[in-house]
């Protein structure tokens, strides 16, 4: 199964153990697994390469059914929570695409006294952390002004 799903044994022994995945033992006492665990692995190293944590990995794979062979429907509805979080990423990482590189070539490296992203530290009364980035519309603040932030 390892080498099949191209993880070292302790990764499947972890996704077991966190519930990911399962397995058999024969009277040998030796891990067996069902063949459609491999495309559960699948999509758990897919979805980590793009940063869902195993939480919510395991939530949308505690909806599929294993019990039967699972249909293209069941996946569909399974991964539909994801459809609103992976949206959410893309734009963040879009957001860093478009504006890291004012933050690295300023060099100024103030989080308080920003000119650009944080002036007066407007930010710094939504406590703290990379609110911009990462909260909710109302921590983020208003975007700079066109002006500031093509300087």
């Amino acid at each position: 199964m390892a080498e099949r799903a191209g993880v070292p044994v302790s990764t499947l022994h972890f996704y077991e153990a966190e519930g990911l995945i399962q397995s058999w033992r024969t009277p040998a006492n030796h891990r067996r697994y069902d063949r459609r665990e491999l495309r559960r692995v699948a999509i758990i190293r897919i979805a980590q390469s793009v940063g869902v944590p195993l939480s919510e990995v395991k939530a949308v794979l505690d909806r599929l059914p294993r019990d039967r062979a699972l249909r293209a429907a069941d996946w569909e509805e399974a991964a539909r929570p994801w459809a609103a979080l992976l949206d959410e990423r893309i734009a963040l990482l879009e957001r860093l695409r478009d504006q890291m590189g004012f933050c690295i070539g300023c060099g100024c490296l103030s989080v308080e006294n920003c000119p650009l992203y944080n002036r007066d530290d407007r930010l710094g009364a939504n406590g703290s952390g990379p609110r911009r980035w990462v909260g909710d519309a109302a921590e983020q603040g208003p975007p700079p002004p066109a002006e500031e932030a093509s300087g």
